[in-house]
């Protein structure tokens, strides 16, 4: 019982099956599903014991165990096929399953009851569940009838058959000896022949066509082995294998047909011997050829031939010396040095591993005075042509050797087209070529040229080629099922066309009856309506004179039920749009069908989308969405069918909707690719990144690549980067891919190569250079630039030759002589110049006479009785020679006197003794060792020029405008201007207003005018002012006398009133407060102010003039505290208004609520300053400030409260406690608004240690009185000083209005600059302090009357008069700074011009 169950596990049976005994018969209990598959008359049967086959057996049942069993269904067909080794005979016949059945026991019950498993298939794999299947590869299936899955060597059902023992197998040759067997005297002989089959295999051999039984012979040692035929021959003598030679063949044969194997070539090669000779000497005149023969003795193994002398040394070979493909020695001429009597030729013989030699050659060389030249002459080949076959695959060698004086070289040549140079070699100095791997392509005619300075000679080798014989198609092995057409194709080629003939399990088809059911057809053999009977081993056997292709296949013919392997319930998933496979492999013999249905029990291919494969698959193009379902398989031949279900599920298909985009970007920089794709929801979704096909990931610490959310990022590009980058959207069911091209573009690479030539050249002072392209780095390179460095006399400096087109590679360049030349060559492109190239080698030009002459040749007089004369110098590289000089001539204008001439180093000559400005005629030529240069070119020179005398003569001035005049003047005499008039320069400065001058430093502006021009336009001058003019002739010398004329601008605008604020007075009026303008340009005439509210658009706007020139402030009322304002102030002249100046504003009172902005409060020992910020636009108000002592001892004492204006920004309260805590409260109209804390400095009552005098009270008031008293005669002084005294109101005014006359820097003759800066539009002494005011501490005694308008501040609440609030701070009476405040006589409003 165990060992049946063990059998039913193995067998493959399911679990809930329950196989016994056959004594106690058979019970098939199975689930309701697993009945369905069954017969139905499986279903009928009761679950009781049936009787034991031995006994009888109901049909019905048998065939519901075949269909639930399909292992036991097998193991019947498989005891049918060994029926013939069962000694019982007269096995009955099934009538259910038309089968003869072996009821041997011993046969049959082994089947069901081994422990081991009869059927196993180990090539059996789950099916693969989405998109094609990995182990399937579309590309192999066969749409309708062609090869099947399981009819080829290794598939499925091969590998079932092979390994279940009971089978039987046709004989394959598994190893044999080669087709060429090379035996020595001293090796044994193996001939080696071994194969697979069963039954086991029967060996045999025959020699020569002739039966050979290896056991009858003497010294064969036969295998034992089962699987093996092969033998050895052991011999007892030297020429014991001589008697074996010949043409073996093994043949191995069982009951299903015999294999063959090739022919094996059996050669016997006895010990090398060189025939005995006698070597006379050979004797040659000095330049002659000879030729040294070698011939060794021949044999079977390629020899290794080598020339020694008897110290054993080789004999040197070079292009004169040349040993042979031969062997021979040649010698193309031969010198007294060749003169030895020790030539010798040893051969080794690798099989036998021996070396021998030949008995030395004495070479005798007759020297001779006059050694005769000749052209080339062959001395192999000796004839004009020859003809050769080469083998396809096979190396091709071609050999010339040639004699003459001097030595020849050579060449060879293919008339035919180029060389393959990826697969020619040239060996022995180019006598020999060697050419790998000969194909068809190779066919024709090859020459070789030897040639030499007096002529040539030339061989030509007409090379066929050829082939042994090679597989198009080689026949395989196949399993048929009954009723089937075999057939097996042998298809060969070769040249010549081999002949092809067919054996049958080794016979000669020739041989066979002819009324078989076989038949030749095209070269393959077909068999129709296979049988059992007809399995057979087949020979394909294909020969021409280059060698013989043999070929094993057998034809065997089994009957088997329908299976299916694929596993069944297997679910597929696949995407829309994609093709999906659903497998169904199916075996049988014959071949079972295959048919695919639909639920419905319909065939699937009325939609042309469903389309099978021959091995069973299905295969469904462009899914969609409803091809989800299932699908059933069905497989049936004659003896059964067999049902699967495949499950399919169609997703979405991944997408890609933004994929990377190609780019173009410079090395260096970054790029940035995108991509974003949409997947089923179902599935697991990725976004990998792909660059020239490899997976791209961030590496550690390289910020090379950064990869997130879609995004790829490359740093730092180089033109390594540059490539197709992919996007890869996948999940486990499809891969889509988006790809861009990134490409990097720079800077060319650098010139790879550079080589000089025509050196000859040189002494023409020409050189030609050529390189190698550099790479372009995706810019076509636009110019080559060529660069020349003399490292004697200018080493390290690199200057340019000239530049060459992108497309040119090589250029003659003109040189100049006595130049150390080292080249070099850089390319270009649009991006910039790439790296140079290396440096050349160093070229010398000859010396020569100058070929150029100083340029820029100038005579000018830096005295008034001297002239000058200088030159450009000569580049060095213009010299032509180690050293140059100049020789200087010189004569007077218009003389024809003798020239003057000095040869000089230096590139100047200072003449002297001259007149004041005389022109010279001027020549300077350029000479060195080798002598002159050409004859220069005669230059004009002028002596020392003198200050000029002439004065120009003003015509007059015309007023343009109040800022702009014209100035005219007539031409001077140049015979005056003693020298070449370079121009005039005029000078003018402003000397105040019209109505007073000013007193400060003057300020002149200066304007160069051209000599051919006598007028020019002053702009940019200050309105209603005086000016004073100059014009000045001058030369290179300088400035002649000047004429002088004075003239005033008219009035003009004036410029934009200064510090425009806004006060708020009330929740309808707001006080205006400006200063004048800095820039009167006329007499003030008043102001004209305009104004309107905002979101009205510019209408309803009020303006209106004010006539006081004087006036500093406007109150305006009547207006709406919700409305903001555009206030627009203009100075006014007789000219009409100036520029205005802007500010926007209203009441905007809030509501109100007071603010005091960032408020805070410091303290002193025995005061406390309060301070705040008045917001913008906050209507002024006021309030009360209380202080209050805290603690005990203080009794929480407080002083009275204090009145306080909002706009006044600080307080100051004096008259407190030193160190004592004080609460500060703000009230607005008995409202508490704000309270803080602040807290005295001093010690307060902490008594402190005794100390000496420097820390007493009144040595501390001593010292500090000193020092502000010296404080206070410090700033006495200083005011003293910088206003030079006391002086009037009126002087004062006067400093403040002459604002240009302060010290302002001379500018540099000649250099035109603006009229007037803008410092000198600021008023002089603006930010200076009154000197009449008392300096009062910071905050107090403040009063709110200064500030102007309608509120009155003379009295307290309770109407107590406040005298402290007496005056306006005096800090902003001086009207800078954006000062608001009101004319008083402590700050009297001063008024400009």
């Amino acid at each position: 019982m165990p060992a049946l169950l063990s059998a039913r596990v193995l067998l493959g049976f399911p679990e809930h099956h329950v196989l016994l005994s056959p004594v106690q018969g058979w019970l098939c209990s199975a689930s309701a599903p697993a009945w369905v598959l069954c017969h139905p008359h499986c279903s009928s049967l009761p679950f009781s014991l049936v009787p034991s086959p031995l006994s009888g057996v109901c049909p019905s049942w048998f065939l519901c165990l075949g269909f639930c069993y399909p292992g036991f269904f097998l193991s019947y067909a498989f005891c049918l096929f060994q029926a013939s080794l069962c000694n019982f005979r007269g096995c009955p016949l099934c009538p259910c399953l038309s089968l003869h059945f072996c009821m041997c026991p011993f046969l049959f019950l082994p089947l069901f009851m081994s422990h081991k498993p009869l059927l196993f298939f180990p090539s059996i794999h789950p099916p693969v569940a989405m998109g094609p299947p990995r182990a399937l590869d579309p590309a192999s299936l066969t749409m309708g009838q062609g090869p099947r899955l399981w009819h080829q060597p290794g598939s499925t059902l091969t590998t079932a058959l092979s390994t279940l023992s009971p089978v039987m197998e046709p004989p394959v040759i598994t190893e044999q000896s080669p087709r060429r067997l090379v035996v020595f005297p001293t090796d044994d002989i193996s001939l080696k022949c071994e194969a697979s089959g069963k039954p086991e295999v029967q060996f045999r051999w025959t020699r020569d066509g002739v039966h050979f039984k290896p056991k009858e012979e003497l010294g064969v040692t036969v295998y034992q082995s089962p699987h093996s035929g092969s033998f050895t021959i052991t011999g007892n003598n030297s020429n014991f294998a001589q008697r074996f030679q010949g043409i073996y063949r093994c043949f191995a044969s069982n009951k299903l047909g015999t294999a063959m194997s090739h022919e094996i070539r059996l050669m016997a090669e006895g010990a090398p011997k060189w025939p005995k000779e006698t070597v006379k000497p050979v004797e040659v005149e000095e330049g002659e050829s000879v030729v040294l023969p070698c011939h060794p003795p021949p044999s079977a193994e390629p020899l290794r031939i080598y020339w020694m002398n008897s110290k054993i040394l080789h004999i040197k070979q070079d292009e004169r010396v040349t040993m042979g493909q031969n062997g021979n020695l040649y010698f193309a001429n031969v010198l007294t040095s060749d003169n030895h009597s020790d030539y010798i030729c040893h051969a080794h013989f690798p099989g036998t591993r021996t070396i021998i030699q030949k008995e030395p050659i004495d070479l005798r060389v007759k020297a001779t005075n006059s050694m005769i030249d000749r052209k080339p002459r062959l001395l192999f080949p000796t004839n004009s042509s020859s003809h050769l076959v080469a083998l396809q695959g096979q190396p091709l060698v071609l050999e010339c050797i040639a004699e003459g004086f001097p030595t020849p070289t050579i060449k060879w040549l293919r008339p035919s087209g180029p060389m393959p140079a990826d697969r020619v070699t040239y060996q022995n100095h180019n006598k020999t070529l060697q050419l790998l791997k000969v194909g068809e392509e190779d066919d024709g005619e090859y020459r070789c040229l030897a040639e030499n300075s007096l002529g040539s000679a030339r061989h030509a080798y007409y090379v066929t080629v050829e082939a042994a014989p090679y597989w198009l198609h080689k026949p395989q092995s196949h399993l048929y099922g009954p009723g089937e057409t075999a057939r097996l194709d042998c298809q060969v080629q070769g040249r010549p066309q081999p002949e092809v003939t067919w054996r049958i399990n080794g016979i000669p088809m020739e041989e066979l009856a002819k009324d078989q059911k076989y038949r030749i057809q095209r070269g393959a053999l077909i068999l129709s309506n296979a049988q059992p009977s007809d399995t057979m081993v087949t020979q394909c056997e294909a020969r021409n004179r280059h060698g013989l292709l043999l070929a094993n296949a057998y034809i065997y013919v089994v009957q088997l039920p329908a299976k299916i392997l694929t596993a069944d319930n297997q679910t597929y998933m696949a995407v829309q749009g994609s093709t999906a496979y659903l497998l169904c492999k199916a075996f049988g013999a014959p071949v079972p069908s295959v048919q695919w249905l639909d639920e419905d029990g319909t065939t699937v291919l009325q939609d042309e989308r469903f389309f099978p494969y021959a091995n069973g698959t299905l295969g469904i193009r462009d899914l969609q969405a409803n091809d989800t379902g299932r699908y059933f398989c069905l497989a049936a031949n004659d003896q059964n069918n067999v049902t699967i279900v495949a499950n399919l599920k169609v997703k979405d298909a991944t997408q890609i909707t933004q994929g990377p985009r190609s780019a173009i970007e410079k090395k260096g920089s970054r790029v940035t690719f995108t991509c974003q794709a949409s997947f089923d929801p179902s599935l697991q979704p990725s976004i990998t990144w792909r660059g020239d096909g490899r997976d791209l990931q961030e590496l550690g610490d390289s910020d090379k690549y950064f990869i997130e959310d879609g995004r790829l990022v490359i740093h730092s590009l180089d033109y390594s980067d540059q490539g197709n980058y992919s996007c890869v959207a996948s999940t486990e069911l499809d891969v889509v891919e988006s790809r861009a091209q990134l490409l990097v573009v720079g800077s060319p690479g650098p010139v790879p190569r550079l080589v000089l030539s025509d050196l000859h050249l040189l002494t023409q002072s020409q050189v030609r250079v050529s390189w190698s392209p550099a790479e372009d780095h995706n810019a076509p390179i636009e110019k080559y630039d060529i660069e020349f460095e003399d490292k004697e006399m200018a080493p390290e400096k690199w200057y340019s030759l000239g530049k060459v087109p992108g497309n040119q590679t090589s250029t003659t360049l003109k040189l100049s002589p006595y130049v150390h030349y080292t080249f070099r060559v850089t390319a270009i492109n649009k991006y910039g110049p790439g790296e140079p190239s290396p440096v050349s080698e160093t070229v010398v030009t000859p010396e020569a006479a100058p070929e150029k002459n100083p340029v820029d040749v100038k005579g000018e007089g830096n005295e008034t009785t001297n002239m000058v004369i200088t030159w450009k110098p000569l580049r060095w590289m213009d010299w032509n020679a180690p050293q140059v000089q100049y020789r200087v001539q010189w004569r007077p204008q218009g003389t024809r006197g003798p020239w003057q001439e000095q040869i000089v180093s230096n590139p100047f000559l200072v003449v002297s003794n001259t007149s004041t400005f005389v022109p010279y005629e001027i020549k300077v030529q350029a000479v060195n060792s080798q002598g002159k240069g050409p004859e220069p070119q005669v230059t004009i020179g002028y002596s020392g020029e003198d200050y000029p005398q002439a004065i120009p003569e003003l015509e007059g001035i015309e007023i343009l405008n109040s800022s702009a005049v014209l100035v005219k003047w007539r031409p001077v005499d140049l015979a005056q201007v003693k020298g070449h008039l370079r121009g005039y320069n005029v000078t003018y400065w402003r000397e105040g207003s019209q109505r007073k001058h000013s007193k400060r430093h003057i300020h002149k502006d200066h304007v160069v005018v051209p000599a051919n021009t006598t007028s020019v336009i002053l702009s940019g001058l200050r309105p209603y002012s005086s000016y004073h003019l100059e014009v000045q002739a001058f030369n290179g010398r300088g400035l002649g006398p000047a004429s002088e004329f004075t003239f005033s601008t008219p009035e003009g605008v004036p410029g934009h009133p200064e510090a425009l604020h806004l006060e708020c007075q009330s929740n309808t009026s707001l006080l205006l407060r400006w200063q004048p303008p800095l820039s009167h340009n006329g007499v003030l005439t008043g102001y004209v102010l305009s104004y309107h509210p905002l979101d009205e658009g510019g209408k309803g706007q009020l303006s209106f003039n004010l006539r006081d020139p004087e006036l500093r402030t406007h109150n305006l009322t009547d207006l709406s505290p919700h409305l903001r304002y555009r206030f627009q102030l203009q100075a006014t002249t007789k000219e009409g208004p100036g520029e205005a100046i802007v500010r926007e504003g209203g009441t905007m009172a809030l509501s109100g609520i007071s603010d005091f902005g960032n408020i805070s409060a410091t303290a002193g020992e025995n005061y406390s300053v309060v301070s705040w910020v008045p917001k913008e636009g906050q209507c002024n108000f006021r309030f009360h400030i209380l202080f209050k002592a805290l603690g005990e001892e203080k009794g929480g004492a407080s002083l009275s409260p204090q009145y306080v204006s909002y706009n006044q920004s600080s307080y100051t309260q004096w008259d407190l406690q030193p160190d004592t805590d004080y609460e500060i409260h703000l009230f607005k109209e008995r409202m508490f608004r704000h309270q803080m804390a602040v807290k005295t400095n001093g010690t307060g009552r902490v008594r402190l240690p005794p100390a000496g005098f420097a820390t007493e009270g009144w040595f501390i008031g001593f010292v500090s009185a000193i020092i502000l008293l010296l404080l206070v005669l410090l700033i006495l002084c200083f005011i003293k000083r910088s206003k030079g005294g006391k002086y009037s109101v009126k002087d004062k005014e006067d400093t403040q209005v002459d604002s240009e006359a302060r010290p302002m820097k001379d500018e540099t003759f000649g250099e035109y600059r603006s009229l007037e800066s803008d410092n000198e539009e600021k008023a002089f002494g603006s930010s200076q302090p009154s000197l009449n005011g008392d300096i009062k501490p910071l905050g107090s005694d403040d009063s709110l009357a200064d500030y102007g308008g309608s509120v009155d501040v003379q009295f307290n609440e309770d109407g107590s008069f406040i005298g402290q609030y007496s005056g306006k701070k005096e800090k902003e009476a001086a009207g800078g700074n954006d000062s608001s405040g009101a004319t008083s006589p402590m700050n009297p409003a001063v008024a400009l011009e």
